[in-house]
């Protein structure tokens, strides 16, 4: 009569070593499988992402000078005309009227947000105000992608702090500059546009020059 194997022999242990390593083997592959499947479903996704903002990514510039000339309506009901790259520099009423021509190059919707006017530094490279120091615009102002449209501004206080340096600018008929807040339709990925204004014949002209993302990595 052959006698039975002893409990936790040699034989049964070694199975239950490779029944181990083999579930922890399939569990460690099946890991690695979701980890790479997540990572590139991760992956696809920001790349979709990209793409969507980037179809409603708007950036402007000033306009053409075939562009359509565009009428200009203050609150207080002045008016003015404002044709493709010229601008608009008004001391009147006890206020200074401003306007641009501009054209959105991007391929979304630019939704204008506010203004920065710098009288002293007219040609410079200073960098642009924080976003919450631009002054809001009262209206929406739209600019469709590939099209031309304008922006506005007034200085209407006596004590506001840049009518002294508008108002120089604007008699002596030297350059000055204005930063433009804007985004997308939703208000996202906004960017500063910086348009310089320059005095040309009885009038004004205005030129973009740099561009800062706010909501994304900068261009440079």
């Amino acid at each position: 009569m052959r006698a039975a194997d002893p409990v936790g022999s040699p034989a049964v242990a070694d199975w239950q070593t490779i029944s181990a390593l083999a579930t922890a083997g399939g569990t460690l592959v099946l890991a690695a499988a979701t980890f790479t499947a997540l990572r590139s479903a991760n992956r696809s996704a920001r790349i979709a992402e990209r793409a969507l903002l980037a179809g409603m990514r708007p950036l402007v510039v000033h306009s053409l000078a075939d562009d359509l000339v565009h009428k200009v309506l203050w609150n207080d009901g002045h008016t003015a005309r404002v044709s493709g790259g010229r601008a608009v520099a008004e001391l009147d009423r006890g206020v200074i009227d401003l306007a641009a021509g501009i054209r959105n190059v991007g391929a979304g919707i630019a939704l204008l947000h506010g203004w920065s006017p710098m009288a002293q530094l007219a040609l410079s490279d200073v960098p642009h105000r924080e976003p919450d120091e631009f002054r809001r615009l009262t209206i929406d102002l739209f600019v469709p992608p590939g099209g031309s449209g304008y922006w506005e501004g007034a200085v209407r206080e006596p004590d506001d702090p840049v009518r002294t340096g508008l108002t120089r600018v604007l008699a002596e008929r030297e350059p000055f500059t204005i930063d433009i807040l804007y985004g997308d339709q939703d208000g996202g990925q906004r960017t500063v546009s910086r348009f310089h204004v320059l005095p040309g014949g009885d009038g004004w002209y205005c030129l973009a020059s740099r561009h800062w993302n706010i909501d994304r990595p900068g261009p440079r």
